[in-house]
């Protein structure tokens, strides 16, 4: 069945179930990725793991360039296959892949240079500095295929597969799995490298894994071509994409940044405050995986369905995907609470870094549903061409409420005063952004309404 009819007249939860079920295992995939860094390199003990937490602002930083990317993809990508014009949507898709690459390259050598006084800015203590290094030039190297290959999955899901994706993700994942161990604690003739070991790992997986979906783009998708670098249409296609891709990028950046100014303030409470808040970021991504997946194949279904004046059934979609977030996280909220002790023994056999994980636990969870309520309306209105509406969820989110309350949640009663301040921040900015969204929904309704009566 075409992906234009299935996205435009199959029951709105069946469509959401089917594209994003893969996608949710290849985040879990993803997500594990993540977590399994985090896992190996604690074995080394609370100093690297204490660095890896410093070193997630920045790399979310690049990873949110990806998504920023991904997102103008999507949303640019899925109205021209919906329409038929699989000549352009090739054209587009291929000259994007160019502009994710050297955006990528940019980005990271800048980064690179500015390494030492960034980290500092962020708290990091001069006996860290060295280890935080290690792990970050290597990472920085390597980022350009992580772009590569997460623009290039954005492309397919546009098309409406989200099944290849998630095998590529799920791939990168096993790569990553076995080379961690191997490279960070040595075997037979490969030296254990420590937490640099960690970055290899990740960066030989994802090159593989870029080469295959690159492969499949070519192959398969036909959605990447070889043609003229002719200025006037990478103009037109770059500027297509950014119109969309740079507000949601920069909404996604302000997340790093937020999160490096809140590891600061963390960063006053010790490393082991530091190593079991860099733990609980990696568990919020596990956490909010269900949720971040729907975030992603929510847009082109919106995409299409907008683009065919059906804002009912876009409306019933986001408030679908609303209430099924709420649950999904309270459940979540209750397992981790059950298995807290567990968790922190996992992740850290310092008693001190234990007892603050189980804290975090705990308290910062409780705002999950919030969240993906507020990420999933800003990804409803990038899926709408409304990407400064997102962005203006971002900035409310993070710079009016989310920094602001934790910091005063601080001062006032310490770590865990901080940790409420994180929740009573999403709470809050839930109920904006889906006031926001609901009032545009309503908007479109009765344009569309108009129309049909004039």
């Amino acid at each position: 069945m075409p992906v234009k009819t299935d996205l435009l007249k199959d029951s709105i939860g069946s469509v959401l179930v089917r594209m994003t079920l893969p996608m949710m295992m290849g985040i879990v995939s993803l997500m594990l990725f993540n977590i399994a860094d985090v896992y190996f390199v604690g074995q080394l003990g609370t100093a690297p793991l204490a660095a890896l937490g410093f070193t997630f602002p920045v790399t979310f930083s690049v990873v949110s360039l990806a998504i920023g990317l991904g997102i103008g993809t999507s949303a640019t990508l899925a109205k021209l296959i919906g329409s038929g014009d699989q000549a352009q949507a090739s054209s587009l898709s291929s000259d994007n892949l160019l502009l994710a690459a050297l955006l990528t390259l940019l980005i990271a050598a800048g980064m690179q240079l500015l390494s030492a006084p960034l980290f500092t800015l962020m708290g990091a203590p001069s006996t860290l500095l060295v280890t935080i290094q290690e792990y970050m030039s290597i990472w920085l190297l390597g980022a350009v295929f992580l772009v590569v290959n997460m623009v290039a999955n954005s492309s397919m899901r546009a098309s409406g597969d989200t099944k290849t994706p998630a095998k590529i993700m799920a791939f990168s994942s096993v790569l990553n799995l076995i080379l961690d161990p191997l490279l960070i604690f040595g075997w037979g003739p490969v030296p254990a490298l420590g937490i640099q070991g960690a970055a290899i790992a990740s960066v030989i997986a994802w090159g593989i894994t870029t080469l295959m979906a690159l492969h499949i783009l070519y192959h398969h998708k036909k959605l990447l071509i070889l043609q003229a670098l002719e200025l006037t249409r990478l103009r037109r296609h770059w500027l297509k994409v950014m119109k969309i891709g740079l507000p949601a990028a920069l909404s996604n950046m302000m997340t790093p940044l937020a999160s490096g100014v809140l590891t600061a303030v963390v960063a006053s409470y010790g490393a082991e405050a530091v190593a079991a808040f860099g733990v609980g970021t990696r568990l919020e991504s596990l956490s909010l995986l269900a949720c971040l997946a729907l975030s992603m194949t929510l847009p082109p279904f919106i995409s299409q369905n907008y683009g065919a004046g059906q804002t009912a059934r876009v409306a019933r979609a986001w408030l679908l995907s609303v209430r099924f977030a709420l649950v999904l996280q309270a459940v979540i909220y209750l397992l981790l609470i059950l298995s807290a002790g567990t968790v922190a023994r996992l992740f850290s056999d310092q008693a001190e870094v234990q007892e603050l994980i189980r804290l975090w636990i705990w308290i910062v969870p409780l705002g999950f549903g919030f969240q993906a309520v507020t990420f999933l309306s800003a990804s409803s209105f990038n899926a709408l061409h409304q990407p400064m509406r997102a962005m203006r969820i971002s900035v409310t989110r993070l710079f009016l409420l989310y920094v602001p309350l934790a910091w005063l949640g601080g001062y006032l009663a310490g770590l865990q005063g901080m940790f409420i301040g994180l929740v009573v921040a999403n709470m809050l900015t839930a109920a904006v952004a889906a006031f926001w969204i609901r009032r545009h929904l309503n908007r479109l309704a009765d344009s569309v309404a108009t129309q049909e009566s004039s």
